[in-house]
């Protein structure tokens, strides 16, 4: 069935080298008080504060990055059908699926330093992946994966944009994700939710993503619009994710509906709209038993009211995550993905280029559980940055990216930054040197 074809591949095959834990746990940071720093800060961009390394988690903003391919099976998956709604349904699922790991995990990534680059590549999972951070001011990272079948290309540029306010931060990504399926000459573009951290000051850290997504098919006009929900005052809305799969006029083809946390499955429309009919009228008439009203920001996380999704009869399940594994909550509430994306071992020294992240000795001694000496590292690599930067006004010299170029997105034709080629061939000189 298209269920099992859609969870066949979902196991992760770990090839025998992958770590599954990091050499030290995690620092408690309930002695620091992040208030001291980001009570200057209110409503500001947060990407000129410079933040204790506490605050951090040891990995670059370019990993963090790679982990919207944890899921890459749905990718292959959507290849290998030949319904054009089947295979919005699993790109929709794998949009979701690429913001899962952003769970509990409220631990800041680096900034990435200008000209740093990070590469990945899973045989198991079928991908290579390569990032640059192509600007520093407004700080902007661009990525490119393909698949190793050549069944696929995946690319596109973010800008992360942190506000505080006040109680909360706020992490708007700015920037296109665009989705090539080379079999079908299809390509699908959309961009990611807004993430929330909330409880910066007091009482414990909690993330919610809200917003529209709209995943656009540019060969059919086909469209997916997902809307992440707020949490609302009770919380009964909590992670959840719902929209419709349309036809280009805007007809209703099939519903989406899950947490972007768990699960996402889809539905006929009729049957989704009975159901959501129902459960409004049940939740009306609870409430009108309660006659409760509490305008307040929920400030403790609110518990969902049911774990898990209600599954309407006649759902498909398009994806489920991958459970994290037990050390967890010790290691930055890592996924087993992301655990092994800074593993550095002598044969990958020695082929990747100097600018790669696994090489950057703020991460690498965070992640040894080193404090103080990511601390130094990271204000002298910070130092060193501001000094080239400084140089280069001097001599009137421009930046130049090594590995991708601005440009229009072919599909929407909006300004992006694009892949130039020849990383690969691992053939790296004139590299700046950044650490």
């Amino acid at each position: 069935t298209f269920q099992e074809k859609c969870l066949g591949l979902s196991i992760i095959v770990t090839n025998g080298k992958l770590i599954t834990s990091l050499p030290s746990p995690m620092f408690s940071r309930n002695d620091f008080s992040i208030w001291s720093i980001l009570r200057k800060c209110i409503g500001m961009e947060l990407s000129k504060i410079t933040m204790p390394v506490i605050f951090n988690e040891p990995l670059s903003f370019l990993q963090r990055l790679t982990e919207y391919m944890e899921h890459t099976y749905l990718i292959h998956k959507a290849s290998s059908l030949s319904s054009t709604t089947e295979r919005m349904q699993c790109v929709a699922a794998f949009a979701v699926s690429a913001v899962a790991s952003q769970w509990e995990r409220t631990g800041k990534p680096f900034n990435p330093l200008l000209g740093e680059t990070y590469e990945l590549i899973r045989d198991d999972l079928g991908f290579r992946l390569l990032s640059e951070q192509v600007s520093h001011h407004p700080p902007i990272s661009a990525f490119y994966a393909e698949g190793l079948n050549n069944d696929f290309v995946f690319h596109g540029s973010i800008y992360p944009k942190l506000r505080f306010w006040g109680k909360s931060v706020e992490a708007e990504p700015k920037g296109t994700m665009t989705l090539e399926l080379l079999e079908h000459n299809e390509a699908y573009t959309w961009t990611n939710p807004t993430c929330c951290v909330h409880n910066i000051i007091v009482g414990k850290l909690w993330i919610e993503q809200y917003g529209n997504v709209e995943i656009t098919n540019h060969k059919t006009g086909e469209k997916c619009v997902l809307n992440f929900k707020p949490c609302g005052l009770f919380g009964k809305e909590l992670h959840k994710v719902e929209g419709y799969i349309q036809d280009k006029s805007k007809k209703k083809l099939c519903a989406l509906y899950g947490k972007w946390t768990e699960c996402l499955y889809s539905v006929d429309p009729a049957t989704f709209e009975a159901y959501k009919k129902n459960d409004k009228k049940n939740a009306e008439e609870k409430k009108s038993s309660k006659q409760v009203s509490n305008t307040e920001e929920p400030d403790e996380m609110p518990l969902p009211d049911s774990e898990s999704v209600y599954v309407i009869p006649g759902s498909i399940l398009l994806w489920k995550i991958t459970p994290r594994p037990p050390n967890s909550a010790q290691m930055y509430n890592f996924t087993t993905f992301a655990m092994a994306l800074n593993e550095l071992d002598k044969e990958m020294e020695s082929v990747i280029p100097k600018t790669d992240c696994r090489l950057r000795p703020d991460i690498r001694a965070m992640e040894n559980g080193e404090i103080d000496l990511a601390s130094e590292e990271k204000k002298r690599l910070e130092e060193k940055q501001r000094t080239a930067r400084k140089n280069r006004s001097k001599s009137e010299e421009d930046w130049k990216t090594r590995w991708f170029h601005q440009g229009p997105n072919p599909h929407t034709g909006t300004q992006d930054w694009l892949y130039s080629g020849n990383y690969w061939d691992r053939n790296y000189f004139n590299l700046p040197d950044i650490y």
